[in-house]
């Protein structure tokens, strides 16, 4: 893959700006939690930021590809919609309403309503709740169970929806009492075969399992899938297998719950990933991108689900206002300006020239994903050879992850001023979300930088640790 000139990442550190960005990283460790994520990975004090560009308290300017772990759909300070946010702080209106009815929450389900698959938006209810997706998973499930009676819950492997309890339990790394099925896939097919032959053994045994009554798994509540896995490494689902999925469920009265919090408006070229297969969920779990940057969740749900008592609780702040003005804003200005198409279209393209690293890099073994949701996983590459576009071993077995490695792609990222996210099984998956409002020049800005430290990563066997922070 060719290489373009990088451009410069850093622009002058003032004076002092480095004692200052290394004083508050050394209060950050001594001061918060050790339970960091992104901070142990990214060690950058980011001080301003507007689109797909962050520059930290050193001076260093980064293209960020991490977008708050999907949630900033127009990247950094988009203008509509801090305009959204000062109209709202202008106005004197509540910053907190409880879920009290407002104007500025009116307007955000009116606008909701008309981004919604037309099957559930014709017969749907809203559900305000905690501010996280895992909030949102939580209320979902909560929901299911109270309209059908039913306890169980499946959910797939490789998921990841959240941290609260039903969430967790949900969620492919907790031993918990769920039915976990497999989750189809080309590279790591579960059966050992991929394509439309391993995406049809996974519907058949959703179906024996669903059926059996010597499977151990009783007719569940519902069932939670996303379509596509984020934190699971990027894997799409595949359309006819969701489609299979949908008519199993709807046959048997298990309510459907599609978890579109990292991937929808507009994040995988439908405004709701579900529309790539034509699927109407009977419930889609909301969060991330809706708030257009602030915090905020929601359920929607059919009508027949809407059992809740009066009083139920949904939390102390179902009602910010700030983040449902932003989040009209952002549904609004993605639907109008048809920007999940553009994320069809680039992320086509930046799909396909990434794809080239598999020729390039006996390290890279699948490049995957659907729209400006992009993953790239890394293999340990001894005895590998190229097949159908996968980096391989022997009888064309999927070769073990390199997590070491994917780690060291994303160090090596940093230093060339690129923010990305590792994912994955065993976190050997270097994943791309950029802002839906990403210029041509800017994906080829990424693509450039990201191959080089592949490049710079793949010579130094994954050892770049000890490399400083500077390009």
């Amino acid at each position: 893959m060719p290489v373009r000139a990088l451009p410069v990442a850093v622009d002058g550190t003032a004076p002092g700006a480095r004692a200052a960005h290394e004083g508050i990283l050394r209060r950050q460790s001594a001061r918060e939690s050790a339970a960091r994520t992104y901070a142990r990975a990214l060690p950058i004090v980011p001080v301003r930021a507007r689109g797909l560009t962050i520059e930290g308290a050193d001076g260093r300017r980064y293209l960020d590809c991490l977008s708050g772990a999907g949630a900033l759909a127009l990247g950094h300070n988009h203008p509509v919609v801090l305009e959204a946010i000062r109209k709202v702080l202008d106005s004197g209106a509540p910053l907190n309403a409880l879920d009290l009815a407002t104007p500025v929450k009116d307007a955000f389900i009116t606008e909701l309503f008309r981004t919604l698959p037309p099957g559930l938006a014709d017969r749907a209810r809203v559900l305000f709740c905690g501010p996280a997706g895992s909030d949102a998973v939580e209320t979902a499930c909560a929901l299911v169970r109270a309209a059908t009676g039913r306890t169980g819950l499946i959910t797939f492997t490789g998921a990841s929806h959240g941290r609260t309890a039903a969430a967790c339990d949900a969620s492919a790394a907790h031993d918990v009492r769920v039915t976990r099925l497999p989750y189809p896939q080309d590279y790591r097919c579960p059966f050992g075969v991929g394509g439309e032959r391993g995406a049809d053994l996974a519907a058949r045994w959703t179906e024996s399992v669903l059926d059996d009554p010597g499977s151990g798994a009783s007719l569940p509540a519902g069932m939670i899938v996303e379509p596509v896995q984020g934190e699971g490494g990027v894997i799409p689902a595949p359309d006819a297998w969701l489609r299979r999925v949908r008519q199993l469920t709807a046959d048997r009265s298990v309510p459907l719950i599609a978890d579109e919090i990292q991937t929808g408006v507009g994040r995988t070229g439908a405004f709701w990933a579900v529309e790539h297969s034509g699927v109407t969920p009977d419930v889609m779990v909301l969060s991330k991108a809706i708030g257009g940057s602030l915090p905020l969740a929601v359920v929607v749900h059919r009508d027949d689900l809407d059992v809740p008592e009066p009083g139920a609780p949904t939390g102390t702040f179902p009602g910010n206002q700030l983040a449902m003005a932003a989040g009209t804003a952002t549904l609004t200005h993605v639907r109008e300006n048809h920007l999940a198409e553009r994320a069809a279209t680039l992320g086509a393209r930046m799909l396909s020239q990434l794809q080239g690293l598999v020729g390039d890099f006996p390290c890279v073994g699948d490049v995957r994903g659907r729209g400006l949701m992009i993953g790239v996983e890394f293999v340990a590459p001894e005895g590998a050879t190229e097949e159908a576009g996968q980096t391989v071993g022997a009888a064309g077995k999927p070769l073990p992850a390199a997590p070491e490695l994917a780690a060291a792609v994303q160090r090596e990222c940093l230093r060339r001023g690129l923010i990305v996210g590792l994912g994955g099984r065993h976190a050997g998956v270097v994943r791309l979300l950029p802002p839906l409002t990403i210029t041509d020049e800017q994906a080829a800005a990424v693509q450039d930088r990201l191959a080089d430290a592949v490049r710079a990563a793949a010579r130094c066997g994954g050892d770049t640790a000890a490399a400083p922070l500077t390009p």
